[in-house]
């Protein structure tokens, strides 16, 4: 990238993310009991040592809310020097996790255990830092600080209160008001907050700065204490840091359009980075999704942004100091009651809802509120295993009389020895002599298990009964009574049953609608039923509009690898979007609900090989005066550069997107930054997707699902 490029992308950006830094930088040193400088120094490194060497460019480094919980502990039992001494342990163990490429592994960890960790951590914070926020001091643990808020709120702080009120106001009330990033909501609530109680001549506490901040530098001291708790404190840091950078880098991937995050070099990054930062007397770092989000909204295209970021914090604290030192304390404080209270997200509540995950969150959260953020952390492991554990064991019997002298059991998800018990009760509720069809739809059935259904079936049979086991295919069963119970997982359900290689067995038996709907019913319906359950009681959320031929070859979920409530899709001849206001208003009317109702983040034209439509268009095999004629001309699409077929589908999907741009809430909603578009082509001889260029109207060389 040019020199012009950096200068008119990244130096803008980083003048945004260094007003951010400035604000959060003090305030999460406040909070975690560190000198004020300790916060600086760590946003300087973390600019500019993190991201000179980061596997994610546009992730922004530095102190972060989530670690302040650990940092205030360690600094209460090991003192500032010693702590400085853990984090540059911390960041070596990590350089060692990054060599070893264990990056990935981080990710391993539940989101719910992660999340419930960082709602804990925010709450924690909010809680000590609104008695500061109130004229107060906060206490060492979460539930001293909940105990003593009532005095505290009805207690008289006068302007510290005030000017705290103010900034939380402003924090709040900025981004709606406001909508340049240049002057961000963090930094224009500090800033009136201190010009006030200039203004006011406020006797509060202010921010306390050495008059010569490098001969004030608290170099590291190896901590006087038994190396397995320096150890475990080592560890607990580094751990924390690393998934949590990661999780942010993961996040900032979906933010831009750029490079992939390398996970294991930004482990290493961030490891050099927190080395150098408990070197030189700063916090531990971690990737920060406020100020990364910042940097990509701000225009930022190369780790360029983030190491000047942190030159800009470097030259103001060096310069600027006297300025730093007006600010007051009860304003940095609010500052981080919000950053706290927003690490508690009601999305991510709502979601593990959904996937019924919220007594995991639920429990770390609690945990690390309650205790300490290990024993928050460890409960919400293990309630996640014991979630797992109770999923995997879990299975849904159903016993139907179908008629006089038949019945039907129906067993569903997963049947181990530990739910053979009920299943056991179940069967003995039919009675002796009947017909008895036994549906199996599992997708794990272990010895113990099937040793209780055979044993039932052999002993009902010797009393006279019928019984007959039916599931999918060569199924968990059928594979028992073979002695082949280990071979692997039964055979997937069948999931379209209009391919001809399926119609050709079910002619034989009956009409292959009416037997893919029965299969349906029988073999997919029990697997998708509590998935659909919840989609009919929360309502469709899908994440993009999916714009396809009407191609009977072209299977959007299959092709997406998407399922129930994942597209919101319209499908027509050709794939065409007719401009704003003209012709036909169906496809507009979708794509009016899908931006402003359902709130999409992208929105996907897909052309594909073979098209008929677009065939159609090149030769004029159609007549105006038809409908189909009438709807083909709205297409749009110019062919005349066009050197063959696929370039001419490819050229139809780019006309799309361009008709798409004439819908004002299309326009609004991607100069927001709130939604994409994006044109595909796929191939169906070679079962490829292909992106496609929307000014070129040609094909990536490349197929979309390759390195």
């Amino acid at each position: 990238m040019s020199v012009l490029k950096v200068f008119r992308h990244d130096v803008p950006a980083s003048i945004v993310v260094f007003l951010i830094a400035i604000p959060l930088s003090l305030g999460i040193a406040a909070a975690s009991g560190a000198p004020l400088l300790a916060g600086l120094i760590a946003a300087v490194v973390g600019g500019v040592v993190v991201g000179a060497l980061s596997g994610a460019p546009l992730q922004v480094s530095g102190p972060a809310a989530g670690l302040t919980v650990i940092v205030a502990g360690t600094i209460a039992s090991y003192g500032f020097a010693g702590t400085a001494a853990i984090v540059a342990l911390a960041g070596g163990l990590q350089i060692l996790l990054g060599v070893a490429r264990l990056g990935r592994a981080a990710l391993s960890l539940s989101p719910a255990v992660v999340h419930g960790m960082l709602a804990g951590i925010g709450l924690v914070i909010a809680l000590s830092q609104i008695h500061v926020l109130l004229g107060g001091d906060a206490q060492s643990e979460a539930w001293k600080n909940l105990r003593d808020l009532p005095a505290q709120v009805v207690g008289n702080h006068g302007v510290s209160t005030m000017l705290g009120v103010l900034t939380i106001a402003v924090l709040l009330l900025w981004p709606r008001l406001v909508k340049t990033s240049l002057l961000p909501a963090a930094l224009a609530a500090v800033v009136l907050a201190t010009a006030l109680a200039a203004a006011i001549g406020a006797d509060v506490k202010r921010v306390d700065l050495p008059a010569n901040p490098l001969d004030e530098i608290v170099f590291p001291r190896w901590p006087d204490a038994e190396p397995g708790e320096i150890a475990i404190a080592v560890v607990t840091i580094a751990l924390v840091a690393s998934v949590e950078s990661l999780l942010s880098a993961v996040a900032v991937d979906r933010l831009h359009d750029g490079p992939r995050a390398d996970l294991n070099r930004e482990l290493v990054a961030q490891g050099a980075g927190n080395a150098t930062s408990g070197l030189l007397g700063g916090l531990p770092i971690t990737g920060v999704i406020v100020r990364s989000s910042a940097n990509v909204a701000a225009g930022a295209r190369t780790r360029v942004s983030a190491i000047l970021h942190g030159l800009w914090i470097a030259a103001f604290v060096l310069l600027c100091a006297p300025l730093l030192e007006t600010i007051p304390m009860a304003a940095l404080a609010a500052v981080l009651v919000v950053v706290g209270l927003r690490l508690i997200s009601l999305a991510q509540i709502r979601t593990y809802i959904r996937h019924r995950e919220l007594p995991t969150y639920l429990i770390t959260a609690t945990g690390v509120v309650v205790t300490d953020l290990l024993t928050g952390v460890a409960l919400g492991l293990a309630s996640a295993v014991l979630l797992m554990l109770w999923r995997l064991a879990r299975c849904e019997t159903e016993v139907v009389e179908a008629g006089p002298g038949e019945w039907t059991v129906t067993i569903s998800g997963s049947l181990a020895f530990v739910g053979s018990g009920r299943v056991a009760r179940a069967l003995a509720l039919v009675p002796a002599g009947e017909r008895v069809t036994i549906e199996l739809h599992l997708d794990y059935l272990d010895h113990g298990a099937f040793q209780v259904i055979d044993d039932w079936r052999e002993a009902f049979e010797r009393a006279g009964g019928t019984v007959t086991v039916r599931e999918t295919h060569d199924g968990w069963f059928s594979r028992a009574r073979s002695g082949r119970l280990g071979d692997g997982k039964t055979a997937p359900a069948r999931r379209f049953g209009s391919w001809s290689q399926w119609q050709s067995r079910d002619r034989q038996r009956r009409d292959a609608m009416e037997t893919g709907i029965r299969e349906f019913e029988l073999s997919v319906a029990p697997l998708v039923r509590p998935h659909l359950a919840g989609l009919a009681r929360d309502g469709q959320q899908p994440e993009q509009l999916f714009i396809t031929c009407a191609d009977s070859r072209l299977v959007p979920n299959l092709i997406t690898t998407s399922g129930p409530g994942d597209l919101f899709c319209v499908r027509n001849v050709g794939n065409i979007v007719p401009p704003h206001g003209a012709g036909d208003a169906s496809v507009g009317a979708a794509v009016e609900f899908a931006v402003e109702v359902l709130g999409v983040h992208a929105i996907t034209v897909c052309g594909h090989s073979g098209c008929g439509a677009v065939r159609a268009l090149m030769t004029g095999g159609f007549r105006e005066d038809q409908a189909l004629g009438r709807w083909l001309t709205q297409s749009g699409a110019d062919f005349t550069e066009c050197t063959d077929e696929e370039h001419c589908v490819t050229a139809n999907v780019a006309q799309q997107l361009i008709n798409l741009r004439t819908y004002p809430v299309v326009r609004t909603a991607e100069a927001a930054g709130r939604l994409k578009l994006t044109g595909l082509y796929f191939n169906l001889a070679e079962a490829h997707m292909y992106t496609v260029d929307p000014l070129r109207g040609v094909r990536d060389t490349v197929p979309i699902n390759m390195p």
